[in-house]
């Protein structure tokens, strides 16, 4: 008796440890962010990895930052020879197809009702989107273009708060505020600029504005649970119309095959490797470890990288002005975050168990 009550107490605690299963991911939720949507797990993170952990998060926030900003810069140099239609198409046609087949080779399958949701983001978020920002580029600043796009918060916030999806905190609306205002002053100075063209700039916003929609309906969609097949069937879908646009505008037929510079085919290679495929991966995977509003913060620090890389190697203006309206963008972003993380309720991962999200 006394034995089998030693070996009771024993096993008691061996028994009462979690099972790997709630160790593992335990809940999965919608989340919409800087322009991009996603629905993603949130798992349990190991202490035992901790440092390991840290370097991961700092090279994927290295990406989705100065990545993503250094894409507007590729854009401008890829669509100097290449006809942006076209460009946007082949790089989104060889991106989506790798992470297509890469989401395949892990077991996804997507079903029609998944092809019908992807082609709606796709519209909206390449075709549209990216569409005209390629387009655009042909016309205006690098830098100018990343500021613009930056306004993709304010219609979120707008169209989301007219559909009754989100709210936010008093300190995450005063970050956003202050967003605004350090890029409504980098815009302001910007507009100076000589040649600027105010189709190009309306292009740009309704780009921003269609994206922004993209966002607030993808909730309401059947897009696939798997991270990377719901990154690859919009961006192929919107892929296939970007190229059939195209076609329809006469841009294949106008395309000089042979004259394309090979500063513009390095663009388009920048693009899809760098800015599509690991950025996105990138992407996906901090929403997975960070609140949403600290991944977002990206939106209002890829116009910062934009705006120096087009001063340093295109000479776009520089100006006090800029470094400083940078500044309160750089504010804006520490205010978000703390804002944030006042909000946020922590997520349950068992009994008695949470998770402190990019800890």
């Amino acid at each position: 008796m006394i034995i089998n009550q030693k070996a009771s107490q024993i096993m008691a605690p061996i028994r009462s440890r979690p099972t790997s299963n709630e160790n593992q991911i335990v809940n999965e939720k919608m989340i919409n962010i800087g322009g991009r949507p996603a629905l993603v797990p949130t798992p349990q993170k190991s202490a035992n990895h901790h440092s390991r952990a840290s370097i991961q998060l700092a090279l994927a926030f290295a990406a989705i930052y100065f990545v993503w900003g250094s894409t507007y810069l590729a854009i401008r140099y890829a669509v100097e020879t290449i006809p942006p239609l076209v460009a946007a198409g082949i790089r989104h046609s060889i991106a989506g197809s790798i992470l297509l087949a890469w989401a395949w080779a892990r077991g996804f399958r997507p079903t029609r009702a998944h092809w019908i949701s992807g082609s709606v983001v796709g519209a909206l978020f390449f075709l549209i989107g990216h569409g005209t920002l390629h387009w655009a580029e042909q016309y205006v600043g690098s830098g100018l273009a990343a500021l613009l796009i930056a306004t993709e918060p304010m219609f979120i916030l707008v169209l989301a708060w007219s559909t009754g999806q989100q709210k936010i905190s008093r300190l995450s609306a005063l970050g956003l505020a202050l967003g605004v205002l350090g890029v409504a002053t980098l815009t302001g100075a910007e507009l100076t600029v000589k040649g600027s063209s105010l189709l190009a700039l309306s292009a740009v916003l309704m780009g921003s504005l269609a994206w922004s929609a993209g966002v607030v309906v993808s909730p309401k969609l059947k897009l696939p649970a798997d991270a990377l097949g719901r990154t690859a069937l919009p961006t192929i879908c919107g892929a296939v119309m970007l190229l059939a646009a195209a076609g329809l505008t006469g841009e294949f037929h106008a395309t000089h095959w042979a004259n394309i510079s090979l500063k513009s085919i390095l663009g388009l290679a920048y693009l899809i490797v760098f800015g599509s495929v690991i950025a996105f991966t990138a992407y996906t995977w901090l929403l997975q470890r960070c609140p949403p509003a600290l991944v977002a913060t990206h939106t209002y620090a890829n116009p910062v990288v934009a705006v120096f890389l087009g001063w340093l190697l295109a000479s776009e203006p520089l100006t006090m002005r800029v470094v400083l309206a940078s500044g309160t963008i750089l504010g804006a972003i520490v205010l978000i975050r703390k804002g944030e993380r006042r909000t946020e309720s922590p997520v349950v991962a068992g009994p008695g168990r949470t998770i402190k999200e990019c800890a």
